[in-house]
C-alpha cells in the first residue's frame, strides 16, 4: 500500500454503517474505526443486556473493523468510549478490561446525552496496523 493510499473498510463480520460514514479507514501505518455501538451483525439490532452485554459486542465489533485494516485490539492506540450514563462507567470499564488485558491504549470516556438506535455506549478506536 503506498503511504498516502486511503482504503474504505466494510468488514461483514461488523454491522453496517447507520450513515454516510465509513467503518473504518486504513490510511498511513493507521486504522481509524469509526464509532461502534453494541448491534448485532447480523439484524443490526442492539443486543440485550445492557452496558455489560453492549460494551461487549461493540468491542467485538469495533475487533472486527482494525482486523479488516490489519490491525487489532492490541495495536490501538486510542480509544474514545460513550457512555449515555456515566454511573455505568464501572460496568463498561469491567468489560473494557477483558478485552484490553495488557498495556491498553490511550481513552477518553465522554458521557452523552444519547446515542444511535438508543444505544448505551459507542466506542471507537485508532490502531497501528501490524500486517505490514
Amino acid at each position: 500500500m503506498h503511504q498516502h493510499e486511503r482504503t474504505v473498510l466494510a468488514p461483514e463480520r461488523a454491522p453496517k454503517a447507520l450513515g454516510p460514514y465509513s467503518l473504518g479507514i486504513r490510511a498511513g501505518p493507521f486504522v481509524f474505526a469509526s464509532g461502534t455501538i453494541g448491534s448485532d451483525p447480523q439484524t443490526s439490532k442492539i443486543v440485550a443486556g445492557g452496558v455489560e452485554a453492549e460494551t461487549r459486542q461493540a468491542l467485538t465489533n469495533l475487533s472486527a473493523i482494525l482486523q479488516a485494516g490489519g490491525a487489532s485490539l492490541s495495536s490501538a492506540v486510542k480509544t474514545t468510549v460513550f457512555l449515555v450514563d456515566l454511573g455505568q462507567f464501572p460496568v463498561m470499564n469491567r468489560v473494557y478490561a477483558e478485552f484490553f488485558p495488557h498495556e491498553p491504549p490511550a481513552r477518553s470516556t465522554i458521557q452523552v446525552v444519547a446515542l444511535p438506535g438508543g444505544a448505551a455506549v459507542e466506542i471507537e478506536a485508532v490502531a497501528l496496523i501490524t500486517d505490514r
